[in-house]
């Protein structure tokens, strides 16, 4: 799987491997500064320890869990966006997150991700096929700060929108306010009007099936 957004883009699309893990870190890192996502996930060395672990685990014991990579072929193949896309259902699939490092605040991260829960079933659950039974569901998606608006993310978020569609489920994603124009060409609209409150730094994104043109 290689492509890239035009011919003459240095920008190619992979899957990423157990070798690429530390190099995610260090980019989630880069592209997630907003307090609120800090006060979640501090930058302290076992906060990152933990992220390595989990992307781990689930690289090795998750297989429907697909990690994808951009990297600049002009830059020695560096990573310069990632996205990790799950196409298990709820119960296959377990826990999104391993038990909090102590580094963390249990109580702050339990209600964030009640939130984040409460906000998908809101909004793509009711019985139809949706992330609790069909995937994909796009778990998180990061572009280093030097190469936003250069169509990395595209690449990424194509990839999972071609397997909705083939699929016929929606996606939902928790985007950052920032990145809502890139999920917005894409045919995905902020519904959090719907969840009657202040979903605060996230926008509670979902993208409806395209039927094929063919």
């Amino acid at each position: 799987m290689t492509s890239s957004t035009d011919s003459n883009s240095p920008l190619r699309l992979d899957f990423a491997t157990l070798d690429d893990l530390s190099e995610i870190t260090e980019l989630w890192y880069n592209a997630f500064t907003t307090p609120g996502l800090r006060a979640i996930w501090p930058d302290t060395p076992g906060v990152r320890q933990w992220w390595h672990a989990a992307n781990q685990h689930d690289m090795l014991h998750k297989p429907r869990e697909k990690y994808l990579k951009v990297v600049d072929t002009a830059q020695n193949g560096r990573i310069v966006a990632y996205a990790k896309w799950s196409l298990q259902t709820a119960e296959e699939r377990g826990a999104r997150w391993p038990a909090w490092h102590p580094d963390m605040d249990p109580v702050r991260n339990d209600a964030f991700l009640h939130q984040l829960e409460t906000c998908r079933a809101t909004l793509v659950g009711g019985g139809r096929p949706n992330f609790c039974r069909l995937k994909p569901d796009l778990d998180m998606l990061a572009t280093h700060t030097a190469y936003r608006r250069m169509g990395a993310a595209r690449l990424l978020l194509e990839w999972g929108c071609q397997a909705a569609d083939e699929a016929g489920v929606p996606i939902y994603i928790d985007a950052s306010q920032s990145g809502k124009p890139v999920y917005e060409r894409l045919g995905f609209e902020d519904r959090s009007y719907l969840l009657g409150g202040d979903t605060g730094e996230l926008a509670a994104m979902v993208r409806d099936p395209r039927k094929s043109s063919a």
